[in-house]
């Protein structure tokens, strides 16, 4: 199987293999990580509960056990013991009041940063809730406060549950709040493969081909439908044709990665589409 050089693929996923469905022994998911060569992956994702237990080295997204307070140890902690902070991602949980929840967030991240202990150069993905439904005021609002304060977002697009999966419309609608404020964003869970897809549990799968097209066609102007329909997509085929077609490493400025258990998969599919080329 190639390795990919081509920018376009660099970085697109977060080695998540420490989470489920995956759940590996962080040991094993790091010396792996560490013997991985290979452009597609990006950083190494997990708990702030686990820094104390990894070495400086690998760049790191730490996933925020806690809310806005939890901002300030495991920033400390990765400066203390040099470590190479990729990413921080924290959740909103105060579903009653999320632009709020946001507002506190981003007091606590300026405190890291003036405390030294958050480069600006890290970026911070807030995560919104995967409410039913479209989007709601204030989910919309803490949107808001997150693009305003040059924060990111970041989408849930799975998980064990098959109901974790948003609809292609939810989703769509996502990246139209984030296009709309010009902020870039991530995704999490569900997105092992490249193209949409029916689970054995019965789950409907995005596929993250579909999303980063969607991005690119939500950016250039396409309807909600259209949008839809792309990440509706099921034909491999069509969707590596849109790849030789369009320019795609556009869409990456916005849809910056996504963080999957395995980064094995996401590979041989791009390789079976025969997009590595």
């Amino acid at each position: 199987m190639p390795a990919t050089t081509e920018p376009l693929w660099r970085g697109l996923v977060d080695d998540a293999a420490v989470f489920p469905p995956g759940d590996a022994p962080l040991d094993a998911a790091l010396a792996a990580y560490r013997e991985r060569e290979e452009p597609l992956v990006g950083a190494f994702v997990l708990r702030d509960t686990d820094l104390p237990q990894v070495e400086p080295g690998p760049p790191l997204a730490v996933v925020l056990t806690g809310g806005a307070g939890q901002v300030g140890g495991p920033t400390a902690l990765a400066t203390r013991h040099g470590h190479t902070l990729a990413r921080l991602e924290v959740a909103l949980r105060d579903l009653d009041d999320l632009a709020g929840n946001a507002r506190r967030v981003v007091a606590a991240v300026d405190a890291a940063r003036a405390a030294g202990d958050l480069d600006d150069e890290v970026a911070v993905h807030v995560e919104l809730p995967a409410l039913p439904g479209p989007p709601t005021y204030g989910w919309l609002a803490a949107a808001d406060e997150v693009a305003s304060a040059e924060l990111l977002l970041k989408f849930r697009t799975g998980g064990l549950d098959p109901d974790a999966h948003p609809t292609s419309t939810t989703l769509a609608a996502w990246i139209d709040a984030a296009l709309d404020r010009e902020t870039a964003f991530k995704c999490t869970a569900g997105l092992h493969r490249a193209v949409r897809h029916t689970a054995d549990d019965g789950a409907e799968r995005h596929g993250f081909l579909n999303v980063l097209l969607a991005t690119r066609r939500a950016f250039d102007g396409a309807g909600r439908d259209d949008v839809v329909a792309t990440l509706e997509e099921r034909d491999g085929a069509a969707l590596a044709a849109a790849v030789a077609a369009e320019d795609l490493a556009g869409a990456r400025r916005w849809f910056r990665s996504f963080g999957s258990c395995s980064v094995s998969e996401p590979l041989a599919d791009l390789d079976a589409l025969g997009v590595l080329a």
